[in-house]
């Protein structure tokens, strides 16, 4: 007979994957077991402001927003995400999807496609297939209502690679893509990107927490053809403080590109290489054993394009119990990029959630 246990995932996988807490595992034999884990979620969000989304449902912010009068009420369950991982003695294969993937309507059925956010093999050191970006430590994070929180200061970008791991160091190659760059019209045939990004990361640990310090190299295609290099870095990390507290922060800077801020910036601009400088810092403090607070700050500048995005909240949290818990949220995101009046917009949000 099958056997049913509840089980944390383990440490490497969840910060690997940045899926929740836990999981329910049936284990096959000794050497191979499978385990369903995700979240089911239900958020209502207000935005009302003159920034707007560029997702049509306003849903949550990413680095970038159109200037547009918007006041609004959106429910939706699509941040709901279910996974599955596959274990057979050292070799695992995880799989996770959650609705964003567009489609749906608000007049009859609310339906949602589904979208592939994590498939990927891992064998004793190597992993393959779609996962978070070496470049990022997804413990630095903050913990938001907003799906994204500070993407606008944030590492964040899931694609295909190989990576290796070798104690607290892991190197890869990833999926290249000049951002901005030449564009993929039909006299093009395509991707014009043939050289693999070149991600590395040391990470620092701890009962202290931990810091990760991270670089990528690229070789991009500009606009008119031509090819440049760039080199963007990351210094990021989660201390913990006083109790269950901890302070999140991230620092960014050179050609991060896409890597960073979520089309807050672009890999080239015309010609020339895009240079990036971001900061993000977020700090979560228990009141109770169940009861926690996040403030967070982002900030995104660019020096070709001349944007300027800021993105800030605070929030409380509470589990009901362990596996149940809402949270209400307040903050503002704003578009100041030079030559522009700036504007912005202000946004409240209710989450409640169903960790499997």
């Amino acid at each position: 007979m099958l056997k049913r246990n509840k089980i944390a995932l383990a440490t490497g996988l969840a910060l690997l994957t940045g899926a929740a807490n836990a999981g329910y595992t049936i284990k096959i034999t000794d050497n191979d077991t499978i385990t369903f884990g995700g979240y089911i979620q239900g958020d209502i969000r207000y935005v009302d402001g003159d920034a707007q989304s560029p997702l049509t449902t306003d849903d949550f912010w990413i680095g970038h927003a159109v200037r547009d009068d918007v006041s609004n009420v959106n429910f939706n369950a699509n941040s709901t995400r279910f996974n599955t991982k596959y274990v057979h003695g050292e070799l695992t294969g995880f799989i996770e999807m959650d609705f964003y993937g567009g489609g749906g309507n608000e007049k009859l059925t609310n339906s949602s496609h589904p979208r592939l956010r994590h498939a990927f093999i891992k064998y004793k050191n190597w992993t393959v297939g779609q996962t978070w970006s070496t470049f990022m430590n997804t413990s630095a994070l903050a913990e938001t209502a907003d799906f994204g929180g500070p993407l606008v200061a944030s590492a964040f970008i899931r694609q295909d690679q190989i990576r290796y791991t070798y104690g607290d160091f892991q190197i890869a190659i990833e999926n290249p893509e000049s951002y901005g760059g030449e564009t993929n019209d039909a006299a093009s045939y395509g991707d014009q990107d043939s050289v693999p990004d070149v991600v590395g990361k040391y990470t620092l640990k701890g009962d202290w927490g931990n810091v990760a310090i991270s670089a990528v190299a690229k070789q991009l295609n500009t606009a008119g053809g031509e090819s440049e290099s760039g080199v963007g870095y990351g210094v990021s990390g989660r201390i913990n403080t006083f109790g269950k507290d901890d302070l999140r922060f991230a620092v960014h800077g050179g050609n991060t590109g896409r890597y960073v801020g979520a089309a807050a910036a672009t890999d080239v601009v015309g010609e020339e290489v895009e240079e990036s400088t971001v900061i993000m810092a977020s700090y979560r403090h228990f009141w109770t054993e169940t009861l926690r607070t996040n403030v967070f700050y982002g900030n995104h500048e660019t020096d070709e394009s001349n944007r300027d995005r800021t993105h800030w909240g605070v929030n409380i949290f509470n589990n009901v119990t362990k596996e149940l818990s809402y949270g209400v949220e307040v903050g503002n995101f704003e578009v100041a990029d030079e030559g522009i009046e700036s504007y912005d917009s202000d946004y409240m949000q209710l989450s409640v959630k169903y960790v499997l």
